[in-house]
């Protein structure tokens, strides 16, 4: 017999139609033709390791992957973390204040307390810092209850850190409660709760509604395959030209149909410790001389982006709650 599945108070329905076969103008400040965000994932010293009290080292997103030291600690990976705060963010901060643009930080609690100065130096530089919860973990296995003990963490750990609870969230291994938990948590510390960005369904952000309210959260879809950590996947690039043409293929794509009267947003995704390494970096160089040489390109922090969307398209509450799934346990 087929699994029957019923939805729980942490369930969100899926929604397949989207904007359908002509997507809407939403009118980008100064008639863009494309939004760009570029996103840095920062994360460095917030993942898996024996000194942070895991059972083993991390195994995602360096340079020797899916080799994790069980029961001991590993200095090769702790040290290519270490990279990312040591040497590429700081050269990834010098190539955006040479092009004036501004960039989009998922930065993980933990990693910004353990090097205070990356924080320091991304808020004076004008860059959007949101939440990449506390630490880099796989999130599925945790009770409702322990995940939001750490979302309530990292609230006050990047209050702590940057001044102010973050607008926006991404988690990348996100649990089944993650989206509704980080709603909730929100709504009772009373801090705004701009986008959120475990989505991957459109190149446009949407509305999605929250199950028994009248509310919605707006989602800023974020990228996969525009995202640098693919230089660490099997299925992913195995020279720094092979990120290059691709993330350009996916602009020239977008900018095309942006020419043609439907501009779109495109997510161009970032590591401190994988793009910023030496033979890798060019990529990101040329890459943002080609975008300069375009008209009506908008490059926007996700900030920016969502403050715009809800202008161009407020979220209108229906006269009835969304029903789906269960009132809160």
């Amino acid at each position: 017999m087929p699994f029957e599945y019923v939805p729980n108070y942490y369930d969100f329905p899926r929604e397949f139609r989207g904007y359908g076969e002509n997507p809407p103008d939403f009118k980008w400040p100064n008639n863009a033709k494309i939004i760009i965000n570029f996103v840095l994932n920062y994360e460095e010293g917030a993942e898996n390791s024996i000194e942070n009290g895991d059972p083993a080292s991390e195994m995602y997103i360096w340079e020797i992957p899916y080799v994790p030291h069980v029961g001991k600690r590993s200095y090769d990976c702790e040290s290519d973390f270490e990279y990312g705060s040591r040497a590429g963010v700081w050269r990834i901060l010098r190539l955006f204040k040479k092009h004036g643009y501004k960039f989009t930080t998922f930065a993980v609690g933990k990693a910004f307390e353990l090097q205070p100065d990356v924080p320091a130096a991304i808020k004076r530089e004008g860059h959007e810092i949101a939440s990449h919860c506390y630490r880099w973990w796989d999130y599925s296995k945790l009770s409702p209850e322990e995940e939001k003990k750490i979302i309530i963490k990292n609230m006050e750990s990047l209050k702590a850190t940057t001044g102010e609870y973050p607008k926006g969230w991404y988690y990348a291994r996100l649990s089944q409660h993650s989206r509704r938990l980080v709603y909730d948590v929100h709504q009772e510390l009373g801090a705004p709760l701009l986008w959120m960005a475990d989505a991957y369904a459109d190149d446009l952000p949407y509305w999605m509604p929250v199950p028994r309210t009248t509310d919605a959260m707006l989602m800023v879809p974020y990228s996969y395959d525009c995202n640098d950590a693919r230089f660490h996947q099997p299925t992913g690039w195995s020279s720094t030209d092979g990120f290059y043409k691709h993330i350009q293929y996916a602009f020239d794509t977008l900018y095309a149909e942006g020419c043609d009267g439907t501009p779109k947003m495109m997510t161009v995704a970032l590591h401190a410790r994988v793009v910023a390494k030496p033979g890798r970096f060019q990529a990101l160089v040329k890459f943002m001389d080609y975008i300069k040489e375009k008209e009506g390109v908008w490059v926007a922090t996700r900030e920016e982006i969502a403050e715009h969307f809800n202008k161009a398209n407020p979220w209108v509450p229906p006269a009835t709650p969304l029903a789906y799934g269960p009132d809160k346990p």
